[in-house]
């Protein structure tokens, strides 16, 4: 008997068995499988029966073919564009890797995901987002919607918390960042998909006073904060009979009925804007939010469309001036060509008929240079915000 005659004995087995596989775990299945196939083949070479025994845990219990590539610490993201197409994300860069996986397979990883968290995934519903244990989130969309096959997308976020410095900034400019926060100002992270905006934002909540409580609202939890007093809340989709969820925007009022000393809200994207900014101007100060746009401008317009999006009767005006007061700061990243990470401005607020940005810091011919001194005052006790600018541009023009 061959590798390829065992690995089909032993699949038939586990599909004929008495024993539910997927209540051994990856190492209860690797033993029984082993037992297994010392019964089916005892002559067959070592190697390659602990080669069969690998491949069908990592297809029953785990992804299957994109088991090695989610193995690899330097892959950020898996991206399978139907059968056989599969790129991944290394330091930045996308590239395409060698991999057998058809479209029956494909499906398969994406159920065995969304079964145990009561999510439907079928040609009635056929896209789905879910949370993986460690914490990555995965992404399926089957056909009829994904026209060249079933499509998978599955992000990784590794457990080293980067400091600001990953962000191509200099001392002067991460200490200016550090001092904006411990002030109090409410800032928000803007950046397109990739950015780096989650990870930002993580590097700045380090100056957060380690007494505070601190209370997280995502989507999907993917931020890993230092702080010992953290609580995390993570909103919920409809199960397949489309009952049980749990928007963003209910997390953000619940959130400010747990005596939050800072909220952080992963991503603004609809309604929850409003609840945030409301949340921003009483009493709620130093929080942390992330958005995507192009550029701080664009953050600001992108919040007064969300804010607008939440079926409150107020003219554009009074949105504008909830925005202009409640948020103190945006701060820009971006990913280069190169695929670096960096910070190419931060801005601060400035209020009027219409919404403006004075540039702080920006980026000019690949160098971070300081612009403008902030005007807002400190929302906490502490160093004027203005004062530490000064100083930080002096320690950086030497």
């Amino acid at each position: 008997m061959n590798g390829a005659a065992l690995r089909g004995a032993l699949h038939r087995r586990l599909l004929d068995g008495a024993v539910d596989p997927a209540t051994l775990g990856p190492a209860g299945l690797r033993d029984h499988l082993v037992a297994l196939a010392a019964e089916e083949a005892p002559l067959l070479a070592v190697d390659e029966t602990r080669a069969v025994v690998a491949a069908l845990v990592a297809e029953v219990g785990g992804f299957g073919a994109l088991e090695p590539l989610l193995a690899d610490p330097t892959v950020t993201e898996v991206m399978v564009n139907g059968p056989d197409r599969v790129y991944v994300e290394r330091r930045g860069r996308i590239e395409r890797v060698p991999c057998r996986i058809d479209a029956p397979a494909i499906v398969r990883i994406a159920e065995r995901v969304v079964a145990p968290l009561g999510l439907r995934l079928d040609r009635s519903s056929p896209m789905v987002d879910a949370r993986l244990a460690d914490g990555s989130r995965l992404h399926a969309v089957l056909p009829p919607l994904a026209v060249d096959g079933p499509c998978l997308t599955i992000r990784r976020f590794g457990r080293e918390r980067l400091p600001l410095s990953a962000f191509a900034v200099d001392a002067a400019v991460a200490t200016l960042l550090d001092a904006l926060v411990r002030a109090g100002w409410n800032i928000v992270v803007a950046g397109a998909t990739g950015s780096g905006k989650t990870t930002c934002a993580a590097a700045l909540a380090r100056a957060f006073d380690p007494a505070e409580r601190v209370v997280t609202i995502e989507e999907t939890a993917e931020l890993r904060l230092d702080q010992p007093h953290v609580v995390r809340l993570e909103a919920r989709p409809a199960n397949a009979e489309g009952a049980g969820e749990v928007a963003i925007r209910a997390l953000v009022r619940a959130a400010l009925r747990m005596r939050p000393d800072r909220i952080v809200v992963g991503e603004v994207r609809g309604a929850e804007a409003l609840d945030m900014l409301q949340a921003c101007n009483t009493g709620h100060d130093g929080s942390l939010s992330t958005v995507h746009a192009n550029g701080p401008l664009d953050a600001l317009a992108r919040l007064e469309t969300l804010a607008l999006m939440a079926e409150v009767a107020l003219p554009l005006a009074a949105v504008r001036a909830q925005v202009a007061s409640a948020i103190d700061a945006v701060v820009h990243v971006a990913r280069g060509r190169d695929g670096r990470r960096e910070v190419t401005a931060i801005a601060e607020v400035a209020s009027g008929r219409t919404l403006g940005a004075r540039m702080l810091v920006e980026r000019v011919d690949g160098r971070l240079r300081f612009g403008e001194p902030p005007r807002r005052p400190a929302r906490r006790a502490g160093r004027s915000p203005r004062e530490v600018w000064r100083t930080c541009a002096r320690s950086s023009s030497v």
